[in-house]
């Protein structure tokens, strides 16, 4: 297996469980459920985040692509930024219900653009196709 292979599934692995585990924090939310504030709820996104972050910044190096350099990483940067902040007012920021529950299908849907444009290596990611 290569070092690539190996920080790739890495990514990949950390791509999922911190999706998913948004999905699940975000319907959590909705539900009111006291999971959200449990011990673990709130340490487990930081160490998976983390992985994802150094893996993605190892992989970066590793291919030598870059934000600011290739425009489908620097669109994936920007998305990763607007997705932090929607996650952040959808879990815990905004006041109403409402407004949570808004950001957080806003932020499903930046996190699947996302995805979209590191897997077609396209800024336009998804929408590409939808012109």
């Amino acid at each position: 297996m290569t070092v690539y292979t190996l920080l790739y599934m890495i990514h990949v692995g950390a791509v999922a469980l911190s999706g998913g585990f948004f999905l699940v924090r975000g319907i959590w939310m909705l539900l009111e459920s006291p999971q959200l504030e449990a011990r673990v709820t709130r340490i487990a996104p930081h160490v998976i985040d983390t992985v994802l972050l150094a893996s993605a910044i190892a992989l970066a190096i590793q291919v030598g692509q870059y934000p600011l350099v290739n425009d489908w990483l620097t669109v994936k940067v920007l998305a990763l930024v607007l997705y932090i902040g929607l996650g952040l007012f959808a879990l815990r920021r905004a006041k109403t219900k409402a407004l949570r529950s808004a950001l957080f299908f806003a932020a499903v849907g930046v996190f699947l653009f996302m995805v979209s444009v590191a897997l077609t290596r396209d800024p336009a990611g998804f929408l590409a196709y939808l012109a």
